[in-house]
Order: structure tokens, then sequence, then C-alpha cells
């Protein structure tokens, strides 16, 4: 789990919140607020406000060596493409490392990896308790590049299950339009009834934080990896 606490300088809530560890040992987290009375609040989930992207290397990193890759998989590559929806993830590694995958096969190899490590899923604890908090005045959503198969199961494990009634995969959007594409986010907002201006977006990953500044939002930058 990562953070535990919102520490807010000066006792007031400023724009810039510093988020510290359980044991209060310093600054681990910085997730900037910008002013402003949003209408509604989009959510990224892995990396955002779970904490599986560890879990997600370790899986991509296995089924990419049953898939044909002989060398670790580079761990900046894959935070590059945080969001994106898997199968497409498949090919642009193939294509990165010069070989051919079948990239539903790779995803499915990859998805059972992540789903028989579903236990070690935690949550993000300062975004997952700002989203609690918004949530009882505001609608929320989810927008993940993860597939339901995938998604809904590690909302459960992470015990966020009754927080949002809104999830939107890539399956609820034309093929090929996922992150960093506008799309998800659009139809996160549709379903708020919401105006894509007066939503605020919490993503970890640049194809997200890409389609959200392309939907018209704010977004705030969730440092995932350590």
């Amino acid at each position: 789990m990562i953070g535990a606490e919102a520490v807010y300088p000066g006792g007031r809530d400023p724009d810039l919140r510093f988020v510290r560890d359980g044991e209060g040992c310093g600054p681990i987290m910085q997730l900037d607020i910008p002013a402003g009375d949003f209408s509604g609040y989009i959510f990224d989930l892995d990396g955002t406000l779970i904490d599986t992207m560890p879990l997600h290397y370790k899986a991509w990193d296995a089924a990419m060596r049953r898939h044909g890759l002989g060398e670790p998989l580079a761990e900046d590559l894959f935070y590059s493409l945080g969001g994106v929806p898997t199968a497409r993830v498949a090919e642009l590694i193939g294509a990165h490392y010069g070989i051919e995958v079948d990239p539903l096969a790779v995803e499915h190899t990859k998805e059972s990896l992540f789903l028989d490590n579903l236990g070690a899923v935690g949550l993000i604890a300062p975004v997952a308790a700002f989203a609690r908090r918004v949530a009882a005045t505001h609608p929320v959503a989810i927008a993940t590049g993860g597939q339901p198969e995938v998604a809904l199961p590690a909302i459960k494990a992470a015990g966020l299950e009754g927080l949002f009634e809104i999830v939107v995969t890539p399956r609820d959007v034309a093929p090929g339009r996922g992150k960093p594409a506008p799309d998800m986010f659009l139809l996160a907002a549709e379903k708020m009834g919401v105006p894509p201006a007066e939503c605020l977006v919490f993503e970890d990953a640049g194809p997200g934080i890409e389609a959200a500044l392309a939907a018209g939002m704010r977004v705030v930058r969730v440092p995932s990896r350590r």
C-alpha cells in the first residue's frame, strides 16, 4: 500500500497535498490538486487507485518470455505504455524487440498470470481516500486500459467495488480508441452526466494523461513508479 495520510501544511487544504507513509517518515507522494469546483471525477485504475504496476510488470515480463522474448522486459518501456489496451501493448512490445507475437495469445497469458496474484493488490491510499471523499457529493468513474475480466476482479480485490458504479474499459469504445485517444474519458463523462471541461482526472501514465487532456479535462498526475 502506498501512503496513508495527507498532510496539509499550515493546517489548511492547499492545492499541493503532501502524502506521507504510515510511519510519518517523510513525503513519498505529491498530488497537485488544481483549484476549482469540479462536477465529476474520473480515475485510472492501475497505478492510480490500486498499487498493481509491479504485479503487471512481472506478469508482462513472464508472458513475453513465454512468447519469444529472450531478455528481461525493459521497465521503462513497460511504464511508458501504462493505460494502453493489453493487446495493443503486446503488439508494441513485440515491435520494440523485433519479435512476432499473437497479441491475443499474449494478452491471455499475461492476464492469467496477473489474476493468479490478485491477492497482492493494495490501494494507493491517498488517491483512494480522495475518491471516497468526493464520491459522497459528486459522481465518480473509472476509465481503465484493462479489460473487464481483469479490471473488475481487481476493483473488488481492492475493496472499491461499491464505490464506482461507472467503469469504462477499452471494450466500451471503438477498436483502437482506447488511451491515448480521448474516447474512454469522454464516455465516462457522458455516463456521469458531466461536461468534459468540468471533470478532473487522476492518472499515472503518459497515454492516459494525453487522453484526458485531449478530452478537454484537467489532470492530476499520480506518481506510480517507485
